[in-house]
């Protein structure tokens, strides 16, 4: 897709960015808003210090330093708006907060242009906000296909990135519940580790990494049926690409049916015969998206939404009798 020109933007070095990193110097402009969006930029060549565009995101700013940055001029967008039903919780001028059901991508991406939320928020919304990728209009965070549960969308870039800021800041609540594997040794706990894409395969992320980013995630176990499988509630306090799905492998207690992280032999350690073949039966994994607390970007109101146990894990969820817990 193409786009206009970019539009030029400087940096200026004072007392209060003088040795920092450049992408949280970065962060902190209107323009840029967040650090994941500061790290976007700098790896595609668009910052320059002195004007050597090849820099890294860990630079330290020194005063004598001329910084500046260009800000990507999104074309109109040609993705399809596709009349795909929406599950709205909430709905103003400036943000609409969508429970997504399990299957359905948040964006578009290489060989998925369409059937994703971006498509079916293109068809409902008379605008979202355009933000850094024309490709992800409104897309102020993401959970995975197989994850049902909340997101917030925004409809204007002040919105955006405003939400961007609180999410950066880590005041965003986010709860999570997950049916996994085993009954865990300790009841609750916090995870602390590094994540990164795994060497060996691209697609999966790890912990076990040389490089990477500062993931945390606390869990406690709220109920366990027979040893066999635990109901666990999550809370982030950093959004990691598969990092819950990768910190309770490490736990060795994969979610049920994620079998991207979890061999499939892992069913033989189901004493049920029943048990089994609802587990196997499942056409995604046990995780769900079930609160999403924030500040509303225009009115300062604090939002807080549940979102109920999906359809397609309800069966599980009142065999072990873990429904009450949800």
């Amino acid at each position: 897709m193409s786009t206009r020109p970019n539009t030029k933007k400087i940096l200026l070095i004072d007392h209060t960015n003088e040795g920092q990193r450049l992408d949280v110097a970065l962060s902190k402009t209107d323009d840029v808003s967040s650090r994941s969006r500061a790290q976007e930029l700098i790896s595609m060549g668009l910052v320059s210090v002195n004007e050597n565009n090849k820099i890294k995101s860990s630079y330290k700013i020194s005063p004598t330093d001329f910084i500046t940055y260009l800000i990507p001029q999104n074309t109109p967008s040609t993705l399809q708006a596709q009349n795909i039903p929406l599950d709205i919780f909430f709905e103003d001028d400036h943000i609409i907060v969508i429970n997504k059901p399990s299957g359905l991508v948040v964006h578009p991406a290489a060989g998925h242009e369409n059937d994703t939320l971006v498509n079916a928020l293109l068809f409902h919304c008379k605008k979202l906000s355009v933000g850094f990728n024309e490709d992800r209009p409104g897309i102020v965070h993401r959970i995975d296909k197989d994850t049902s549960g909340l997101l917030v969308v925004a409809k204007d870039d002040v919105s955006h990135q405003n939400l961007a800021k609180q999410f950066a800041a880590k005041t965003v609540h986010r709860k999570y519940w997950a049916l996994c594997f085993g009954n865990f040794k300790n009841p609750e706990g916090r995870i602390e580790t590094f994540i990164g894409r795994a060497p060996n395969e691209r697609k999966k992320f790890s912990s076990r990494v040389a490089q990477g980013k500062i993931a945390i995630t606390n869990y406690k176990v709220l109920a366990t049926y027979k040893n066999d499988i635990s109901l666990v509630s999550l809370k982030l306090e950093t959004g990691r690409t598969h990092q819950i799905r990768v910190h309770l492998n490490d736990l060795h207690h994969p979610i049920i049916a994620d079998w991207f992280y979890c061999n499939q032999s892992r069913l033989k350690t189901i004493g049920s015969t029943v048990l089994r073949k609802k587990i196997s039966d499942l056409s995604r994994f046990a995780l769900h998206a079930a609160e999403l607390g924030f500040t509303h970007p225009v009115t300062g109101e604090d939002l807080l939404f549940k979102a109920p146990p999906p359809d397609s894990l309800k069966d599980l969820l009142t065999f072990c009798d873990f429904l009450s817990y949800v």
